[in-house]
């Protein structure tokens, strides 16, 4: 089968997978326009040509588009190709793979549970070379200045902040003018 990708239908946009015989090797959340999708899959992955999904990538678009409905999805059933990944970032997506959803973890504690307290700077670049956005979920990792509304890689026009909210998740940083005002109505109620 060699290197493929397809383009498919989400309710966020069009999505972009890659996959080699190994498994799956990228994935591309929607940018503006679709061509600007296709573009950063062909700059990733020129080797790739489009084709008909194998069915591990069947299984990864099927739950792509659950997750991006906000639905509970698990993709432990879905084979990666980790070959070009170095061992210390296989560790570190093997952490961020562990994360529940709706929930976040900072950098440090990541850090922390692969017992490399040093390794911040280390940490932040196995995210932005991520390739396997949503599946290997590196939204739920908070930024160092706490960016849920930053952009990763391959993450498209969709900020963390958005691929939490549809986990279900209450991201610590950034209270809208809304929850503030709330947050004073229920003091003073009290």
């Amino acid at each position: 089968m060699g290197r493929g990708y397809t383009i498919f239908d989400t309710a966020l946009g069009r999505c972009g997978i890659a996959w080699s015989d190994a498994g799956i090797t990228g994935v591309q959340l929607p940018e503006a326009r679709e061509i600007e999708t296709r573009r950063r899959l062909f700059r990733q992955f020129p080797e790739a040509r489009e084709q008909r999904p194998c069915s591990n990538t069947e299984l990864a678009i099927k739950g792509i588009t659950a997750m991006l409905r906000g639905q509970d999805v698990d993709f432990s059933d879905v084979t990666l190709d980790l070959a070009g990944v170095t061992p210390f970032n296989q560790r570190v997506y093997e952490a961020i793979r562990a994360i529940p959803r709706g929930e976040t973890r900072g950098a440090e504690q990541i850090a922390a549970e692969l017992h490399v307290p040093g390794a911040l700077n280390s940490i932040a670049q196995a995210l932005t070379k991520n390739t396997l956005v949503v599946i290997v979920p590196c939204h739920r990792v908070r930024d160092v200045g706490n960016g849920l509304d930053s952009l990763s890689p391959n993450s498209g026009i969709i900020s963390k902040r958005r691929l939490l909210s549809l986990e279900g998740a209450r991201p610590h940083a950034g209270l809208t003018l809304f929850d503030a005002f709330l947050a004073v109505d229920r003091r003073q109620a009290s």
